[in-house]
């Protein structure tokens, strides 16, 4: 398909009673991205003309959505829900003057792939005036069924509510996705009229009225799962489900290796390179990317992170969006990273906040070192240098800047620069005094047999 052929329209306008939200359905997510968004990606490698989503229920954050997720698409409102053929009749202006093919996608359903879309362009290239994507399976439900007469040629859609018995039997059903040329579309759906079961316009007439003109309809089938469309909670959890098993298996299969694949959970944007080891119970949100040979280990978080080749991560160790871990590092456990650049060969490795921080290469960050990075107001930033070794329990009071080479001594809280070779120790001065505790502890004693022995029984 070339840029000047195609467009697309997504229906976004459901409310999705059943998912019993104030969300709008095609904005609750899998895989770490919303609905929606799975359809518009489908849409990228086509290149298409137009790309229009149609909103309704939650029109402004579907509009929202939709200008973060495809900022080339445009919107329309569908304002009131009168069914699919109404819905798509929203963008005919918008489409005036565009000669190329449609097709029709949804905005709940976010497994279609690009290659089915490709086939059903075939199969308008051999000849079929409008295109039906269908699928079989042994439990058909609710969805309407394609009618196939005269070998391959799709007679009719007939909605599930409208059905006879004997056409509920049949196992061909319809996806709801259809494409056809834009001038012929909405010809045909200007035809369309609601005397059915629910008094609304469906897009899957067009099909009867495309055969009473003697036009060539045609099904192209697909693997049910790519039609799998989100109405519930429980069903959103199933998409979870399939999304998560297919890019284990992508992944595993380019040369990542899963310990135990059931356990890690993706995002739809997350990369992972060749030769990765990623560890039991680890969770990938958006904007992560893994180099060759970063090993992951369990219980890790990690969003907006990128992370170079020889890192070791975790165990229970949390990046969150901006850390950017050079070769060779070592983030341990129960360490955040957060806005923060870790030069080559840096160790972070137990108990540790780095937040809007700078450390330069093979330096060595001690046991709970904080980077105090928030006055309560604003954002500071901690600059350390190369070869700096920061003792434990030392609290950066941002802004500030460490030297090459320096070192902090263990409890010490750095409010000031500290200069290239330096050892800065902050911390009041220790003072013994000699059996006060074993008084002390004798006085404590003594109080609480007091106490004991003063309470009533």
């Amino acid at each position: 398909m070339t840029q000047s052929s195609h467009a697309f329209v997504i229906l976004a306008a459901g409310k999705g009673s059943r998912m019993l939200s104030d969300r709008p359905k095609v904005l609750h997510q899998v895989g770490s991205l919303p609905l929606l968004g799975h359809a518009l990606r489908s849409t990228e490698p086509l290149n298409p003309a137009h790309l229009i989503v149609v909103a309704g229920h939650g029109a402004e954050a579907v509009e929202a959505a939709t200008a973060r997720l495809a900022p080339a698409a445009r919107t329309v409102r569908q304002t009131e829900q009168l069914g699919t053929a109404h819905a798509v009749d929203q963008a005919r202006d918008l489409l005036a003057d565009f000669d190329g093919d449609v097709t029709v996608l949804y905005g709940d359903t976010p497994f279609i792939r690009t290659e089915t879309l490709e086939r059903m362009n075939a199969a308008r290239q051999d000849g079929a005036d409008v295109v039906i994507l269908g699928f079989d399976t042994p439990d058909p439900g609710r969805y309407g069924r394609l009618m196939i007469t005269d070998g391959d040629r799709l007679h009719r859609i007939v909605e599930f509510k409208d059905a006879s018995p004997e056409e509920r039997a049949v196992t061909l059903c319809n996806s709801g996705v259809v494409m056809a040329p834009a001038a012929l579309l909405f010809d045909l759906i200007a035809q369309v009229g609601n005397a059915n079961a629910s008094e609304e316009y469906y897009l899957t007439d067009i099909v009867g009225l495309a055969n009473d003109r003697g036009l060539t309809c045609r099904a192209v089938t697909c693997d049910p799962a790519e039609t799998l469309g989100i109405n519930t909670r429980a069903e959103l959890a199933g998409a979870e489900a399939v999304f998560q098993a297919a890019r284990r298996a992508e992944l595993m299969a380019a040369g990542v290796t899963l310990t135990a694949p059931e356990t890690v959970f993706l995002s739809a944007d997350t990369r992972i390179d060749p030769d990765c080891v990623i560890e039991p119970n680890v969770v990938f949100g958006p904007g992560v990317t893994l180099a060759p040979n970063v090993t992951i280990r369990s219980f890790s978080h990690l969003e907006g992170a990128t992370v170079a080749s020889g890192a070791v991560v975790g165990p229970y160790a949390r990046l969150r969006p901006g850390a950017r871990l050079s070769e060779d590092t070592r983030v341990g456990n129960f360490v955040e990273v957060k806005n923060a650049d870790l030069a080559r060969g840096v160790k972070v490795n137990h108990l540790s906040y780095i937040g809007d921080a700078e450390i330069g290469p093979a330096s060595n960050i001690g046991a709970g070192t904080i980077t105090c990075n928030y006055d309560g107001f604003l954002k500071h930033k901690t600059s350390i240098g190369a070869e700096v070794f920061i003792g434990s329990n030392t609290m950066l009071v941002a802004p500030v800047s460490i030297g090459d080479g320096a070192n902090t001594g263990s409890g010490s809280v750095i409010t000031r620069d500290v200069p290239e070779g330096a050892l800065a120790i902050a911390r009041a001065r220790q003072d013994n005094k000699p059996g006060l505790a074993t008084r002390l502890r004798d006085m404590l004693r003594q109080k609480k047999a007091a106490l004991a022995a003063a309470k009533p029984e």
